[in-house]
């Protein structure tokens, strides 16, 4: 989940959202949609190894999920890719990051089905050890992944054949875009497995694994359930 300031009818406060497109296709899947907010007692600061309470309350919770959906949202620190930020980038939650990053390794630990989407799919690149383009229309020359901050480009993409995308969805696939950051060095395992005609990658996958896929784009923007079902139907088969 988000934790930030937001309005809601006379109200504006700190609060923990989702939108409400990722529940809807998960419980169309046929999932229950499960809520984690970022952790009330971390620091807002640059983020450390988890504490043995955090891993504690992180095993906890795993062993009640059947499967882990990493939304979109803001970006990741650029200090755990090794990285000085960049000053144009926004969103960061260093709160956020160690949640997720937690989450993750648990999930992968454990074997639950994964689907990491646009932010999700650069953390799961991150915590294998890649690293992120920081501003992608600076090498592209173009802003057609992001028009302008908070909407979404049309972007067309071809799968790689044997992959479970191309299963999925296809061959070709036109989707809907909104980041100023993509995958740079691909982490270690991970393999492309769709790019856009610009060469950006916009989905790998981590074999050896039952179901981790993450996708750049936001398949939730245009009610695209496929890759949802495709989780649920993993959960069902563990």
């Amino acid at each position: 989940m988000y934790r930030q300031v937001t309005r809601w009818w006379s109200w504006d406060r700190d609060a923990a959202l989702v939108p409400g497109a990722y529940l809807d296709l998960v419980e169309a899947a046929g999932g229950q949609p499960v809520l984690v907010p970022p952790m009330g007692d971390a620091t807002d600061g640059p983020g450390q190894p988890a504490g043995t309470g955090m891993t504690a309350r992180l095993d906890g919770l795993l062993s009640a999920l059947d499967g882990l959906v990493l939304i979109g949202g803001g970006d990741v620190d650029a200090g755990r890719y090794g990285q000085d930020p960049d000053p144009r980038n926004g969103g960061t939650s260093h709160r956020r990051d160690e949640l997720e990053l937690g989450l993750l390794a648990g999930a992968l630990d454990r074997d639950l089905p994964v689907l990491a989407v646009c932010r999700g799919v650069q953390l799961l690149n991150v915590h294998l050890g890649g690293d992120l383009v920081q501003q992608l229309p600076d090498l592209l020359g173009t802003n057609n992944h992001q028009p302008r901050p908070g909407a979404f480009g049309s972007v067309a993409v071809v799968t790689e054949e044997g992959s479970a995308v191309r299963r999925l969805l296809g061959a070709r696939v036109n989707v809907l875009c909104s980041h100023h950051q993509a995958i740079g060095e691909l982490g270690r395992d991970l393999v492309v497995t769709a790019r856009s005609k610009d060469g950006v990658i916009e989905a790998v996958e981590l074999p050896g694994h039952r179901f981790v896929v993450g996708v750049q784009w936001h398949p939730e923007e245009f009610a695209d359930r496929r890759l949802f079902d495709a989780l649920v139907d993993a959960a069902r088969t563990r």
